[in-house]
Formats: structure tokens, sequence, C-alpha cells
């Protein structure tokens, strides 16, 4: 597994929120994770613990002045981020911000892709904090890219990170679902239909649980709002998508018995 490059590998995944402590409380409930505090951070940060006290991402309160709504936010790895950007940029995506350096962990930039979606990617000071591995539970285990155009944005990562297609479903109106993957599927990708046309080009980050039904009933319990599902994906996984009490989009995700 460790065979697989760095360039590509998604890393971590960081929520930007208006009520951290809130967020806290609703995703530990969901997700079952819990949370430690990164004393590097210069502002208040928590990490997302799942079990065997592993990292999985983190929680913070969205920066003052920067007007934009709470999203969770995807981290790849890359060996050089100013060869990344470069590479990016030619290819018609763009920086969001400056680079941070954060002691001990790397150095990361926010970045748009040619259609408008948001990502990060990251330089590591040293090896990333756990081995490359198919998902556990309670670690991201789908990535799913809503954009206008599907195939554009497949040719886009695939250039930027050497992400391969491994698998296509025809989904009738819908059109095609493209999916992607390293050593082993990491997401999917679709064209939004004109239908969706109010739906924001963005990834969604899907997390996975034990049963999504019972993840479903916690989501509604703990005052989030379930927006598609629970229902079964064409491999026989269950997935369901729901927004938090902030407003920031995620879904949860069970493997097939």
């Amino acid at each position: 597994m460790s065979e697989q490059p760095l360039l590509g590998r998604p890393i971590w995944y960081e929520l930007l929120t208006t009520d951290k402590k809130a967020a806290e409380d609703f995703y530990t409930k969901v997700v079952g994770w819990t949370t430690a505090p990164f004393p590097q951070s210069p502002n208040p940060y928590s990490m997302w613990m799942r079990n065997g006290n592993v990292p999985v991402g983190g929680v913070m309160t969205i920066p003052e002045g920067m007007n934009f709504p709470p999203h969770w936010e995807m981290y790849i790895a890359v060996p050089n981020l100013e060869e990344t950007v470069k590479k990016i940029e030619s290819l018609g995506g763009k920086a969001l911000s400056g680079v941070i350096e954060v002691p001990t962990v790397g150095r990361m930039r926010t970045m748009l892709d040619p259609q408008g979606a948001l990502f990060a990617i990251h330089e590591p000071a040293g090896e990333p904090m756990a081995p490359e591995a198919p998902a556990e539970v309670g670690d991201a285990s789908w990535r799913e890219l809503y954009t206008d155009d599907a195939k554009a944005a497949l040719k886009f990562y695939g250039d930027v990170f050497g992400w391969k297609n491994t698998n296509n479903f025809d989904m009738g109106p819908m059109g095609t679902y493209y999916m992607f993957g390293r050593g082993w599927d990491l997401g999917g990708m679709m064209s939004k239909t004109k239908e969706m046309a109010q739906v924001p080009t963005a990834w969604g980050i899907y997390f996975r649980v034990p049963d999504v039904d019972a993840g479903a009933e916690r989501i509604k319990a703990n005052g989030g709002k379930v927006i598609n599902g629970p229902m079964d994906v064409p491999d026989g996984d269950r997935i369901v998508n729901g927004i938090d009490p902030q407003g920031a989009f995620f879904s949860l995700h069970a493997r097939k018995a």
C-alpha cells in the first residue's frame, strides 16, 4: 500500500464553520469521532479522531473577514507545493489563498479547479500521520464532485494528481458517473443536470459509519437535516446526504455486508 506516490493522496478533511463547539458536539454524536486540541495552530483548532486515536481531519471557526458559508475542505498531498500550483494554474485553476505554513505539519494552499470547485494542496513536513489504506469506520471513504463538466474535471485532476478513471456508471438522464482512484477507488464525479443548476460546484465528503440508517437518525436527532436517502448505490453500499446544523454539506457511507 505504501508504494503509492505521495502526489494525489487525500490526507486531511477540514470543517470550517460558524460554531466550532456546536460542530464538535454534532459530529462526535453522528460520526462517532472524538476530538483533540491541536496546539500548533495560531487559532483554536481541534482534530477529529477515529477509533485507534487516528486523526482524520480538523475543525475551526471561519476566520473573520472570510465571507463564505460553512463547508468541508479536502487536502491532497503533493511533494512540491510551488510546482503543483504552477501545474494547476497552467490547466485553468487558480489559488484562493496564500501559502499557509504550519510548523512540523507542512505547507498548504487553497485552490480552485477550472470549474470553481475548492480543494487544498498540502506539502507535508514529514510522513503523513497515518499510512495509506482503504477507509476504516470513521475515515473519509468517498469524495464526490458535482461540476459543470465531469469529463473535463476528470482530465484536470488526472493531469494534476495522477488519479485514474476506474469505472463509469450510466445514470440515465443524470448522465455518466465517473469513478476515480489510486490503489483503490477514491470517489466519483458527475455533471450537474439543468435541474441541479442551484447546486454549487463543489466536492462532497463521505464518512464511513457502521450503519447509515442509524446515522441518518442521529443527523436528525442532533439538529441536522437529511436531504437525500438513506439509499443503496450501484455497488451495494448505502449512503445518506445531509447538512449539519451550521449549514455544511456532508454524507455518511456504509459498506455492504
